[in-house]
């Protein structure tokens, strides 16, 4: 199943796709029997970020299988499923750290969005660890981004052609897991 529905770019766009076409989140088959059919089943409140004002917490629908009495939820592909960041934050921290900067420097220029440089390292670590199987992946949807001769230059193509919530997506509706 995907977690993430693709195309929601903003928390106020999910607010208003989930008030007014909430069909679009519910999943055509249960993640965990297979069964089709699932029924909403409210939603739960997620923090998404440290500075989203009243956006914050934000609702993310629930919904329930009948057959195996399970329920699941969908994001937004703004949020990223284990993550405290939005993808935007983590994409411009990651896309510094590409063309060079320190992390000392990205953690003086990134300051105002809150990660620590923990966080940024173990953002970059993660990517270069996943690098491989995503690449692998992303190709397959871009070949052009096959003539990076090395993994930063294939992840400065990609992110300045897609932003970082639309890759990811992409990825976990080919199965894989994306945080």
């Amino acid at each position: 199943m995907h977690r993430i529905v693709n195309a929601i770019a903003t928390l106020q766009a999910h607010l208003e796709k989930w008030a007014h076409t909430p069909q679009d989140y519910r999943p055509k088959q249960c993640p965990h029997c297979g069964l089709a059919g699932l029924w909403g089943h409210g939603h739960y409140d997620r923090k998404t970020d440290r500075d989203t004002g009243t956006l914050n917490p934000i609702p993310i629908p629930r919904f329930f299988c009948r057959g195996c009495r399970r329920t699941c939820s969908r994001l937004p592909s703004c949020i990223a499923p284990r993550r405290w960041y939005l993808w935007s934050v983590q994409q411009a921290v990651l896309m510094s750290l590409l063309c060079g900067i320190s992390l000392d420097e990205c953690a003086t220029k990134w300051a105002h969005l809150g990660p620590a440089p923990s966080t940024m390292r173990r953002w970059w670590r993660w990517l270069k660890t996943h690098h491989a199987s995503f690449s692998f992946h992303l190709r397959t949807h871009q070949p052009e981004w096959g003539r990076a001769p090395q993994w930063r230059e294939f992840w400065q193509q990609a992110m300045q052609d897609e932003p970082l919530r639309e890759l990811m997506a992409y990825l976990d509706g080919q199965g894989l897991s994306v945080p």
